[in-house]
């Protein structure tokens, strides 16, 4: 799969030890889970990656990048100098398998009306929590709902009905982001877009990639991104 060109470096396949591969489930390079998924089935080994794999094809095919460090958002999970940042994933229990019959309906009918909100008693629901590097990351507001759009706007691709995404707790904007991304998400639930409510885009760049510099700036990071944190 073709990125942008990076300053950066590519990874283990390019010769150096700073990233996992996609293949490799490795729990201490992975953030642990918080409480958005506490009491859920979360995702680990096969299931993980398998998820993950799909996601780096979606962030590339909207743009989902992190603008500090020059990579697809996928590829944070796999950066070793940021062991306790990237996403975790688990199943919401009370939903139904992926690839629910709600879905499968509108996609052999060809129907556009399709709303998770239709058949609640069969919608398969994935819960999504990002991690910054930093308790103070600029870019975490922009980065969740980017994730969001992208991955609810090519569900398709995961037959998931629904993935609800939330910023982990210690970022010190977590209440605020979290009530919007819930805002997002009751909007998408009621219309199928993931359009939502666009107020605070301007505030970021644009709703995908982080346009003010990225999760370093605050520790020594710049708006162009070559900080302390950026991965040379």
């Amino acid at each position: 799969m073709v990125g942008f060109s990076s300053p950066f470096g590519g990874g283990r396949e390019d010769g150096d030890d700073l990233f996992d591969e996609y293949d490799e489930f490795v729990p201490a390079n992975v953030p642990d889970p918080g409480r958005f998924l506490e009491g859920h089935d979360v995702l680990a080994g096969d299931e993980h990656l398998d998820f993950h794999d799909l996601t780096r094809e979606i962030f590339e095919e909207r743009s989902v990048y992190d603008m500090t460090f020059g990579y697809n958002l996928a590829r944070l999970n796999l950066d070793v100098r940021h062991r306790d940042a990237g996403y975790r994933y688990a199943y919401e229990q009370s939903s139904s398998s992926p690839g629910s019959q709600a879905r499968q309906d509108a996609v052999e009918t060809g129907s556009d009306a399709y709303a998770p909100g239709d058949a609640s008693d069969d919608v398969a629901v994935l819960r999504a929590e990002f991690t910054p590097t930093t308790p103070f990351c600029p870019q975490s507001d922009t980065l969740t709902v980017g994730s969001f759009r992208a991955w609810n706007g090519l569900a398709d691709r995961h037959g998931y009905d629904l993935v609800r995404v939330r910023v982990a707790e210690m970022h010190h904007r977590a209440d605020g982001i979290n009530e919007r991304l819930a805002d997002l998400e009751a909007s998408f639930r009621e219309t199928g877009s993931v359009e939502g409510d666009s107020e605070a885009d301007g505030e970021t760049g644009g709703p995908q990639r982080g346009g003010n510099g990225g999760c370093s700036q605050g520790t020594g990071g710049s708006t162009r991104g070559y900080g302390a944190d950026a991965p040379f």
